[in-house]
């Protein structure tokens, strides 16, 4: 079966994939504590060259067995991981869900593989690829260790490296009460990484190549 042609999304990043993500977890260490939530946004491009948010996921998910949740950490985010209420997934359910999405647009927009967005990414990352080892998930759509970090196009584009702060400067609308959910903080990253990309693309013309 032959290869989708590579779309402008695919030639704008020498094909990869752009796809935002966050996550909330029970502490800083991606080997030792839990990862509790996933906020995953992936991009889509229109045919001026304009990135735009195409689909979100958002997946709240059991700690792992043995998993550290460091107190600090769920007094920030506001979790509680073994609320009645709170619909998770096992681990390996909720990774395969997201990277199976993450691959099916992958394929679709002819891209190779999926790049990290976000903001502070290396955690993000690390979290990531730790719990697919753990979980022994081979297919993992992401880079291992490239990224784009919105705190260092932030702090270009607007001077400011604090999420809230530099979706402030940047119009973009910001609610304390919704921050630290995955998907909130996800969303507001790749509305503030478009924003930076739509901007430099107007200014520049710039036509990319694959």
């Amino acid at each position: 079966m032959s290869q989708p042609k590579p779309t402008a999304i695919a030639r704008r990043f020498r094909g990869y994939l752009p796809v935002v993500v966050d996550v909330e977890t029970g502490g800083f260490n991606q080997h030792t504590d839990a990862l509790l939530e996933i906020g995953a946004v992936i991009l889509g491009m229109d045919s001026k060259g304009h990135l735009n948010i195409k689909n979100k996921i958002s997946l709240h998910i059991e700690p792992f067995e043995g998993a550290n949740l460091e107190p600090a950490s769920l007094e920030v985010n506001g979790i509680d991981p073994y609320h009645p209420l709170r619909i998770a997934r096992k681990e390996r359910d909720a990774l395969g869900h997201v990277f199976t999405a993450i691959r099916t647009e992958v394929k679709a927009t002819g891209c190779k593989r999926a790049i990290m967005v976000g903001h502070n990414t290396a955690l993000d990352l690390n979290f990531i690829n730790a719990a697919a080892e753990r979980c022994d998930i081979k297919r993992n759509p992401f880079h291992p260790f490239s990224m784009f970090d919105t705190v260092s196009l932030a702090g270009l584009a607007y001077g400011q490296t604090v999420l809230s702060r530099a979706a402030e400067a940047a119009g973009l609308d910001w609610n304390n009460n919704d921050a630290h959910s995955a998907i909130y903080d996800a969303t507001k990253t790749a509305e503030l990484f478009c924003m930076i990309h739509n901007k430099w693309r107007d200014r520049t013309g710039e036509v990319w190549s694959f």
